[in-house]
C-alpha cells in the first residue's frame, strides 16, 4: 500500500512539474471553421497573447469539414500533452450526436470556455411587429410559415427547434448552405424568420433589411441590449447557448488541463481580450473546468432529446 501511495505521489509530482514547464514546444490551436469567423478570430487573439506569455510559438491551423468534426477528430488523435488545442463551439454537442461514428465526445476534454455568441430572431420588415405576432401567424396557418437556418445541426437550426417546440408552432424549416443564404431568404421575403448571430443581425437591422424580434440566447446581448430574450417573452426552454471554448485530447494530464485553463481564462478576463471579444459581437463567458464539463454533459443530454423529437439527421 505504501509503495502504491509513493508511486501515485511521484506521478503527481512529475505531472505538476511538467505542467509548470509547459509548453516545451510550439502550440497549435486547431480551428474547424474558416478564417475570419468569430471563433477562429478568438483563437487568433488568444494565440497572440499566449505566445507572449509562454515564450513559444502559438499558431492557428484551420481544418474544415463536417461541422468541425474533421478538426476535432484530428486533435483527439494527437499526443495528449496540451500542445494541440481544439477551438470548438457548441456544435460539439450536436455534431458528435449526429455523427457518432466520427467522434465520441469523450475523446475530448473541456479546458476553458471563452465566449458565447448571442442569436437574434429576425424577420422581414413590415411582416411581423413582434414575436407574439409571428407565433400567432404560425398557429393560424400551421405548416405555412418558413424559417431558414445556416445548415442542419447549426446553432441557428438548434435555436429554431427549441423555440418552435416551446412556442408550439409548426413551420417549414429550410436548411441553407450558410449564413449569407439564410439571411437572404429572410431579406427576400422567401422566409419568415431566422436566428441570426448578433453581429450579423445588427448590421442588417441598422440597414433596415430585417427587424429584430427577440434574442434567442439565455441572456440579452451587450451588442443589442434592447432586444428581449425569448425566455423573457414567456417561451420556456426556447434559448440556445452558442458557446466557443477550448478542448484537448481526453488523456491529457489534469495538471496540464488546469494550466491551460488558468492561462486561457486569465486572457479571456483581461481587459484587452474581453473588449476584443465584445467587438466581435460576443460576450466573454469564463467558467471553471468542472462547470464547462457539466455544461457539455447537460447539452449532450438535452440535444439528444431534441434531435430525436425533431427527427434531425446528419446530411
Amino acid at each position: 500500500m505504501r509503495k502504491l501511495a509513493f508511486a501515485v505521489l511521484c506521478l503527481t509530482l512529475c505531472a505538476n512539474a511538467f505542467a509548470q514547464a509547459f509548453p516545451t514546444k510550439p502550440v497549435r490551436f486547431v480551428s474547424g471553421v474558416t478564417p475570419g469567423s468569430a471563433s477562429d478570430t478568438m483563437a487568433r487573439l488568444l494565440a497572440e497573447r499566449l505566445q507572449a506569455k509562454w515564450g513559444q510559438s502559438v499558431i492557428v491551423e484551420n481544418r474544415l469539414g463536417a461541422g468541425g468534426l474533421v478538426g476535432a477528430k484530428y486533435v483527439a488523435q494527437t499526443e495528449p500533452d496540451g500542445h494541440t488545442i481544439m477551438m470548438y463551439a457548441s456544435a460539439f454537442t450536436v455534431s458528435t450526436l449526429l455523427s457518432p461514428e466520427v467522434l465520441n465526445p469523450k475523446e475530448l476534454q473541456p479546458v476553458a470556455m471563452v465566449a458565447t455568441i448571442p442569436t437574434i430572431l429576425v424577420g422581414a420588415p413590415g411582416r411581423y411587429k413582434d414575436v407574439k405576432d409571428l407565433v400567432a401567424a404560425a398557429k393560424a396557418q400551421p405548416g405555412k410559415l418558413v424559417c431558414s437556418d445556416a445548415g442542419i445541426g447549426s446553432a441557428t437550426h438548434m435555436n429554431f427547434e427549441r423555440f418552435r417546440f416551446s412556442a408550439g408552432i409548426e413551420v417549414i424549416n429550410v436548411h441553407t448552405k450558410g449564413v449569407s443564404e439564410a439571411l437572404t431568404e429572410v431579406i427576400s421575403g422567401r422566409a419568415d424568420c431566422y436566428f441570426a448571430l448578433v453581429f450579423q443581425a445588427k448590421r442588417m437591422v441598422e440597414g433596415g433589411k430585417v427587424v429584430a424580434l427577440a434574442t434567442g440566447s439565455p441572456k440579452r446581448s451587450s451588442l443589442m441590449p434592447d432586444v428581449p430574450t425569448t425566455l423573457e417573452l414567456g417561451y420556456a426552454n426556447s434559448d440556445y447557448n452558442f458557446w466557443v471554448g477550448a478542448l484537448v485530447p481526453s488523456k491529457t494530464p489534469r495538471a496540464i488541463v488546469d494550466k491551460l485553463h488558468a492561462d486561457i481564462t486569465a486572457e479571456v478576463q483581461s481587459p484587452q481580450i474581453s473588449e476584443a471579444i465584445r467587438k466581435l459581437g460576443c460576450d466573454p463567458l469564463p467558467m471553471s473546468v468542472k462547470e464547462f464539463e457539466a455544461l457539455i454533459a447537460r447539452e449532450l443530454e438535452e440535444n439528444a432529446g431534441l434531435i430525436k423529437k425533431a427527427g434531425i439527421k446528419a446530411e
